[in-house]
């Protein structure tokens, strides 16, 4: 019978290096192993060096790295997974998929269709690897179940993820991926994030965890709001600087 070890990873959490984002890698890395994950993903909105930073911090805490990061499409967001460079942001979406691919990496469409968050738009997908089908952050499981249905009928490869901005909800869903491993006596050492990326493709995952409470999600959607709104008025007056700065990446 063929052995396969269980990876539980949350493919979707956001660093001080988003604009919305609040937490060093360090810390959100030290959270995650005490919460028993074996990986995070750090998915920064359009930046990617916090993300390959706590790639290679990993291992300090017990846990695989895997670098990645949510690219903003011209059609919506998508979750670029095992990728060191990061692709160009508003391009088409599946001119992204296809740099996602030839980065060697798995294009994840993260909260499909809910366009207040950016969501894809079932016509503009394609061709995808996998779909988030269960995002912790939504305010009802209406959106997930779309989701999930959409995933279904299409046999795409499903994850859940937390979708993270703050410590505390780190992990709230995360993803078991099933590794077959090539050795006889296999360890979770031996693996690396080639292995969990060929697992994804192969569709070997099970969701785990649940909604993030309303009250967290709402402080969240109406943070980055305000975040969003200040880029806005900032950026068109000329004597102001740009806050937060780090939009104009």
């Amino acid at each position: 019978m063929t052995t396969q070890i269980p990876f539980a990873i949350d493919f979707h959490v956001h660093s001080e290096d988003s604009y919305d984002g609040h937490e060093p890698v360090e810390l959100i890395l030290e959270h995650a192993a005490d919460i028993g994950l074996d990986g995070v993903v750090i998915t920064d909105h359009d930046e990617i060096d916090e993300s390959v930073r706590a790639a290679s911090l990993a291992p300090e805490y017990g846990l695989i790295g895997i670098p990645g990061v949510e690219v903003s499409t011209k059609h919506g967001h998508l979750l670029a997974i095992g990728v060191e460079n990061r692709p160009e942001p508003g391009q088409a979406f599946m001119d992204t998929v296809q740099t996602v691919r030839e980065l060697g990496g798995v294009a994840i469409v993260p909260h499909p269709f809910q366009r207040s968050r950016h969501g894809v738009r079932k016509r503009h997908i394609a061709d995808a690897d996998a779909i988030e089908t269960y995002n912790s952050m939504v305010f009802t499981g209406y959106r997930n179940r779309r989701a999930r249905l959409f995933a279904s009928r299409r046999d795409y490869p499903q994850i859940g993820a937390s979708d993270a901005h703050y410590l505390p909800n780190v992990g709230k869903s995360y993803t078991e991926v099933l590794v077959t491993p090539d050795t006889a006596t296999p360890t979770k050492a031996d693996i690396d994030g080639d292995d969990l990326i060929a697992a994804i493709l192969e569709g070997r995952t099970q969701i785990h965890g649940k909604r993030t409470p309303i009250r967290k999600s709402a402080v969240q959607y109406g943070k980055g709001a305000v975040r969003k709104s200040a880029y806005v008025f900032t950026s068109r007056a000329p004597l102001l600087p740009t806050v937060p700065a780090s939009m104009d990446r």
